[in-house]
């Protein structure tokens, strides 16, 4: 018996745990960062989707202002049924046919998510004596060792 996976999550719990992930500390305004604020109803497009305006700068947002879900058609639980479908590390065309979506679509959807994870990740600082396997010093000179002896000797502070 097949079924659509799309049945067995709904907008509501996705809208739920968003807030939960999102406003674990309390709400706050992506605008300027106050957390004085009042609710403002729901979003005109989804009856889950919180809206608030912030007393501080007197800006509205929602449960979804500054994030990758933000400004797009997909209702969120497709948004989040795909992400659950590229940890499990299925292909885009697998991913489309399993959320009935067209395969340009959901390309889209998973380059957002990709490029949101990316910008995202922190920063790499490395500290302490670092060990490198292999190193390619200077392109271009193959076969000219006397460039690169010359080269290698002025990154030593010798001339």
């Amino acid at each position: 018996m097949l079924f659509n996976i799309t049945n067995l999550v709904d907008d509501r719990n996705c809208y739920e745990v968003i807030r939960e992930l999102r406003w674990s500390d309390g709400v706050k305004c992506p605008h300027c960062g106050g957390t004085h604020y009042k609710r403002h109803g729901y979003h005109n497009t989804c009856e889950h989707r919180h809206r608030y305006q912030c007393k501080g700068c007197q800006k509205y947002f929602d449960d979804l202002t500054n994030t990758v879900f933000e400004g797009h058609h997909q209702p969120l639980k497709v948004w989040i049924l795909c992400l659950y479908l590229m940890g499990l590390n299925l292909s885009n065309a697998q991913i489309a046919q399993e959320l009935g979506l067209n395969e340009s679509v959901c390309q889209n959807m998973t380059t957002i998510l990709r490029t949101g994870f990316y910008n995202k990740r922190p920063e790499e600082v490395l500290e302490g004596e670092v060990e490198l396997d292999e190193l390619y010093v200077v392109a271009g000179h193959k076969g000219n060792s006397d460039k690169v002896k010359k080269k290698s000797v002025s990154l030593d502070g010798d001339g």
